[in-house]
């Protein structure tokens, strides 16, 4: 948890380049990764709360193993669905909303049943503590889309 934390704390001081691109690294733009990583967050974050633990399938995935072993989501090779996407006009208000919001899915996180889950599309289900090392993985790898952005 203390990375994701550490993560967001990155994106409060990237989000005054909110609107700095480079399409030679990515279509969007920064506030746009703050904003999509901030969605995830908050999305997953519903999906565990309200989760049944007693649903939970229990199944090995080699793609799962595979980047949480090596903390590394392999660029371009998957879509962001819909409602992780961000709706609105990017703007430094709704950046630093969309950061907030974040926190305080991260904070319900420390406190939720470890039993608890939500199911990844590629991965399946994935429990309390594999899921906040899953949203750490993930908040990384446009952290690190960010950083490139800007370089």
């Amino acid at each position: 948890m203390k990375k994701l934390l550490q993560v967001l704390n990155d994106f409060e001081k990237q989000a005054p380049l909110y609107l700095k691109n480079n399409k030679m690294v990515s279509d969007a733009n920064v506030g746009w990764h703050i904003m999509h990583s901030c969605l995830v967050i908050t999305s997953i974050t519903k999906a565990i709360i309200a989760s049944d633990p007693a649903l939970y399938k229990n199944k090995f995935s080699w793609k799962a193993f595979l980047v949480l072993l090596l903390n590394k989501i392999p660029r371009g090779k998957a879509k962001a669905p819909s409602f992780t996407q961000p709706a609105s006009e990017v703007a430094m208000s709704v950046v630093l909303q969309q950061i907030a919001d974040a926190r305080k899915s991260a904070d319900l996180l420390s406190t939720a049943d470890k039993n608890k889950y939500f199911t990844h599309p590629i991965f399946g289900d994935l429990q309390l503590s594999t899921a906040i090392k899953f949203l750490y993985v993930h908040t990384y790898h446009h952290e690190k889309i960010i950083k490139d952005i800007l370089h």
